[in-house]
């Protein structure tokens, strides 16, 4: 199974290795760095990053001491990811992963699900990182929020023109962003809304799923890049999001959910 070609030619350009570690993005590696160590079993334990791009994630869980494998279906991620250091990486796709039942302590879906725009695709990819979990091992899945687009347009202003407007509005009444040739704006993806992923996960068989809210409304603070670059003020924004990064009622307001549940 492979990807659409014009979500190919999206990866392919190369940026999305940056993406997390720059500017007020940052706030979405660091937040998922943190839910997940909270949630993983020490090291040494195997993981499998599903999706995992250029190794952003695997790069950090190697130097933790984990064994870390990349699978990914974008040649450019496989590349990069294969160079860093205790990091293996292979071509693959999430929805049929080439390994055998019960073969890792945690399996990460941390780009897979939002380009999965039928949920058919969606719940079968998590029904394979069910599979090669070990029985109690952890499956973490993230998903952009229904809102994001709608949140980021107000932000950045973008949404005073009519035709973001429009696909932002197309987005909240399906949770389609359909490709449009706009890097700015993505490329085809599915945007959840909170209250979806809890079936999509029992589905899956994954029971008991706890979503996290990433960044809260902190991305849409103004300032938040500045207050990331110090490191006092970084570990208060850090500490008040993990407070409130399960109430339910503001779920919506971060740019990204990361779920968890065990196999």
């Amino acid at each position: 199974m492979a990807l659409e070609p014009h979500v190919l030619a999206y990866y392919e350009q190369g940026e999305e290795d940056g993406r997390l570690r720059d500017g007020v993005n940052r706030l979405e590696f660091w937040r998922t760095q943190d839910v997940l160590r909270r949630a993983m079993p020490p090291a040494p334990a195997r993981v499998l990053d599903v999706g995992g791009g250029s190794g952003v994630h695997a790069e950090w869980l190697a130097a933790d001491g984990y064994e870390a494998e990349v699978i990914d279906p974008v040649p450019l991620h496989v590349e990069q990811a294969g160079r860093l250091p205790g990091v293996t990486a292979r071509a693959g796709d999430a929805r049929d992963l080439p390994y055998g039942d019960d073969s890792y302590d945690v399996v990460l879906m941390l780009g897979p699900l939002y380009h999965l725009p039928e949920r058919a695709d969606r719940v079968r990819a998590l029904a394979e990182a069910r599979r090669v979990a070990r029985p109690g091992g952890l499956v973490a899945a993230a998903t952009i929020s229904r809102y994001a687009g709608l949140h980021d347009g107000l932000r950045t202003a973008r949404y005073f023109e009519p035709a973001v407007r429009a696909r932002q509005d197309e987005v909240l009444a399906t949770g389609h962003l359909r490709p449009t040739g706009d890097a700015d704006l993505f490329t085809d993806a599915y945007f959840h809304d909170p209250d979806e992923i809890p079936a999509e996960f029992a589905e899956a068989g994954l029971a008991d799923p706890v979503r996290h809210g990433l960044e809260g409304t902190a991305w849409l603070m103004g300032d938040m890049d500045a207050h990331l670059d110090d490191p006092e003020r970084r570990a208060l924004v850090l500490e008040a999001l993990r407070a409130v990064e399960t109430a339910p009622t503001l779920l919506g307001a971060s740019g990204h959910l990361l779920t968890t549940a065990r196999a």
